[in-house]
């Protein structure tokens, strides 16, 4: 695999007319207008028929708008099928029961379902997906002592993961049944140092993922493409290391529903039919492995020095108060833009916090140190349980 790649050679993938007319639309201005068991039972359905085309549209599912305008995605049931087969892969997770603790409406709560009908399993669900409440640690924990097979796996996103961690002294059967997970996705969001280390310690099996609904969820495990996935980065310079992501494989969306020239900045084919998505962000490839930068559009160009977000939201994120960092390019009227930081820190003070944080950030080059920095004790949510980017990038601007 080689980190260099020219997308010039790809051609614009379209779908002209699309059949969705036995497909499933998950909506997420209507969470609950399909329960768990409708679609369960809608690909019980849906996989026990020969299918004319593996490529029919099978699934519309909505993109979640935490860092964008949102979109409809169009996956394919062979796109769902290559995607559960190699996390399955990947995770040793055949035939396995799954807990479900993501909204249905997304990818990522669509695909333990999906998973659940190929493994044959039933999936638990857990009360707060059952009846549109808050995730909470009791409901997980109530959840998870159902759970009937030898093997068991969750997905979660890293809000969660750190609040069930956070109450493993108030429920101390917590972390046995954490551990006994043979497998815990963690994505829609980057997890933090401090909760991938505080992961470790505990021994659990967490595979953080890498994906989205145009990759019909996570297809990077750990840092590494799972079987179905072709991996690439698109570098400026030859000599650049850091570049655009893109994505190939059979797992990949057919574009966006009744958005064609949205469709045709994202999706691309190549020679050999693959299909390509060019995500939104910045990344770079050592020896195989994925260090995910963060969104193109959150490169930061100050008085003409390109800076990346990653190394600013790690030093943040290695103070032992703070539980996550987010990054952001701030306007700024001498150098264009500056940087801005919302930094997480539930138990600390801010007015105590913040000249800690920028003493350490002393630790950074000149041009990454925050021009701009909010420490908070509360975050904002998305109803997918990721942080709502949107409402942080206000809490800069109201500085």
């Amino acid at each position: 695999m080689t980190n260099r790649f020219d997308p010039s050679r790809l051609k614009p993938f379209y779908l002209p007319h699309p059949d969705i007319s036995q497909s499933l639309h998950l909506d997420a201005q209507r969470p609950q207008a399909h329960s768990p068991a409708d679609i369960i039972q809608f690909f019980e359905k849906f996989f026990s028929i020969e299918p004319q085309n593996p490529e029919d549209i099978a699934l519309l599912v909505g993109t979640s708008g935490s860092t964008g305008t949102p979109k409809t995605t169009m996956l394919s049931r062979a796109a769902l099928l290559h995607s559960a087969q190699a996390t399955a892969e990947a995770t040793g997770s055949q035939y396995s029961q799954w807990l479900l603790c993501l909204p249905v409406h997304y990818i990522a709560g669509a695909q333990v379902l999906v998973r659940s009908v190929l493994n044959g399993t039933s999936p638990i669900v857990t009360n707060s997906i059952r009846y549109n409440t808050r995730f909470s640690s009791e409901d997980f924990l109530n959840s998870a002592r159902s759970m009937t097979a030898e093997k068991k796996m969750v997905s979660l996103v890293p809000t969660q993961l750190q609040q069930l961690l956070d109450d493993v002294q108030r429920f101390p059967e917590l972390l046995e049944l954490l551990q006994g997970f043979c497998g815990i996705l963690l994505g829609g969001a980057p997890a933090s140092i401090a909760l991938r280390e505080q992961a470790q310690k505990y021994q659990l099996k967490i595979f953080t993922t890498y994906g989205s609904a145009e990759t019909a969820g996570g297809c990077v495990y750990n840092g590494r493409a799972l079987s179905s996935t072709q991996l690439r980065i698109e570098t400026q310079h030859p000599e650049d290391t850091v570049g655009r992501i893109w994505l190939g494989g059979k797992h990949i969306a057919h574009g966006y529903l009744d958005q064609p020239q949205r469709t045709a900045q994202h999706f691309w084919c190549d020679n050999n039919g693959t299909r390509w998505y060019r995500t939104d962000d910045i990344g770079s490839l050592s020896q195989g492995f994925l260090e995910v930068h963060g969104r193109a559009d959150d490169i930061i160009i100050s008085g003409g020095v390109k800076i990346s977000p990653a190394p600013i939201a790690q030093c943040l994120e290695s103070h032992p108060a703070v539980v996550s960092a987010f990054v952001f390019p701030v306007p700024h009227r001498r150098w264009g833009q500056a940087v801005g930081c919302v930094v997480y820190a539930p138990e600390e003070s801010p007015a105590r916090l913040s000249p800690q944080l920028q003493q350490l950030c002393q630790n950074l080059e000149p041009a990454q140190r925050p021009k701009y920095l909010r420490v908070i004790n509360s975050l904002p949510l998305l109803p997918t349980g990721k942080p709502d980017r949107g409402a942080l990038y206000d809490l800069l601007r109201e500085e």
